[in-house]
């Protein structure tokens, strides 16, 4: 199993909403994630949704999703995406979900890292 062999018939999403990544005080509702260890709690919520008080917070994001199941021997997808974004200088934020894997990039990155991507054999699709 490679990278690769995901690429070439891989599809991924753009969400249509922006997204604010946030370090609460506490999990908020209706939040894409909520990702919770012994320092912090991280919330992944559609910013024009966000009424709360923040820690910090980032804003500006986009979730782009593969829309293909990941299988847990699979090693490097996520490398190989990080490493062809970064040629082009873009940052990312990598979550990954049971089985499916999500990025986030800034929304002034948005074309860029979608070009970038096709160029790995991957397709996008309009998000049902």
């Amino acid at each position: 199993m490679k990278p690769e062999d995901f690429f070439k018939n891989g599809k991924f999403y753009v969400w249509k909403e922006v997204f604010a990544v946030v370090k609460s005080k506490k999990p908020l509702a209706g939040a894409f994630a909520v990702i919770q260890d012994k320092n912090e709690t991280t919330v992944i919520i559609d910013q024009s949704k966000f009424s709360e008080t923040a820690i910090e917070m980032e804003k500006g994001w986009k979730i782009l999703t593969f829309e293909m199941v990941l299988p847990f021997g699979l090693v490097g997808f996520l490398a190989k995406i990080s490493k062809a974004l970064a040629d082009e200088n873009i940052s990312l934020f990598a979550i990954s979900a049971y089985s499916t894997d999500h990025i986030l990039v800034k929304e002034k990155d948005l074309s860029k890292a979608i070009s970038k991507l096709k160029t790995l054999g991957l397709s996008i699709k309009q998000r049902a």
